[in-house]
């Protein structure tokens, strides 16, 4: 075993170096991506923090020179996730691959507050639709944590929903959540939706249009566009689901989106002023910021 070795050591000096992390991305760093990287170039493939469980194996010259060439992409602005192929979720190990953007930890936020009230709507097989699903992450967690729950997740993108179907099989969840391609909610229309859905999830793009210039390189350059992109002001997605939720929504039942930084409070706003709700309530980072927000459909609103 040679991973304590000098070749090692140098690579970890370049990564200490010149790595950039991103701060919603915590668990990546110069120690753990040098980790993660080595394992992957010796044929596993592990999410980083599954590869700090790892003995990383022995690497012939072969192996040391795909590591070189993996560490060399890294330091070039490659997401991790992507070199990898894996990103964690909640309690889920998952495929990452350019088809859709990788989940970081504002959507961890989600997910948890998102499976507490799953697990607290009534019935025996609760509806919980997941919208801009991306990898499924999500509409997984969810089909994981209560199993008897019907489970559906959309996207625009047919590559995310590719890529969203292999992890339902590789989780062995393919048989419990159905996949729909279209416009936000446009593919739940239609009588035998309204009023029928427990839970409504959504991680939707929401950086502004004028920002994307100035992100970094990291996601910009690798991450689909369409999937944080949210138009000029950054919340019209936002709005649409506030808007159009109640709709398919049962009485008591919840929307649960993720917002970007600084957009909380107004955002808040809005949903206090929609009378179909009757509770709002946030989630807060470890800033203080909102970064999840929830609404309550009511049992009896005006203009239903």
């Amino acid at each position: 075993m040679n991973f304590g070795g000098a070749h090692s050591g140098q690579l970890l000096q370049r990564l200490q170096a010149s790595l950039q992390t991103l701060p919603d991305k915590p668990e990546e760093t110069p120690e753990s991506a040098l980790r993660a990287l080595w394992c992957r170039a010796a044929g596993l493939q592990l999410s980083v923090q599954a590869a700090q469980l790892q003995e990383p194996p022995e690497l012939d010259a072969a192996g040391l020179e795909r590591l070189d060439a993996l560490v060399a992409r890294r330091l070039a602005g490659e997401p991790l996730a992507y070199l990898l192929e894996r990103q964690r979720f909640m309690d889920l190990e998952l495929l990452a691959r350019p088809s859709a953007l990788i989940p970081r930890r504002e959507t961890e936020m989600l997910g948890e507050a998102a499976r507490a009230l799953l697990l607290e709507a009534a019935g025996d097989a609760p509806c919980c639709i997941d919208v801009c699903c991306g990898s499924g992450n999500l509409a997984l967690a969810m089909s994981r944590a209560l199993p008897s729950a019907r489970v559906h997740g959309a996207d625009l993108s047919a590559q995310a929903l590719e890529l969203a179907r292999e992890n339902a099989a590789l989780l062995g969840l393919d048989a419990r959540v159905q996949w729909h391609e279209g416009d936000l909610l446009a593919p739940f229309e239609g009588a035998d939706w309204a009023g029928a859905v427990d839970l409504l999830i959504s991680a939707p793009p929401y950086i502004s249009s004028a920002r994307l210039d100035s992100m970094p390189r990291e996601i910009i350059g690798f991450e689909p566009a369409m999937a944080f992109d949210g138009g000029a002001f950054g919340v019209g997605i936002l709005m649409r689901l506030l808007r159009q939720a109640p709709g398919l929504l049962r009485a008591g039942g919840w929307l649960c989106v993720e917002v970007g930084l600084g957009q909380g409070p107004a955002m808040l706003q809005l949903a206090r002023r929609e009378r179909r709700y009757d509770e709002v309530r946030a989630v807060l980072d470890a800033q203080g910021h909102e970064r999840v927000l929830l609404a309550r459909r009511a049992a009896e609103a005006p203009g239903g």
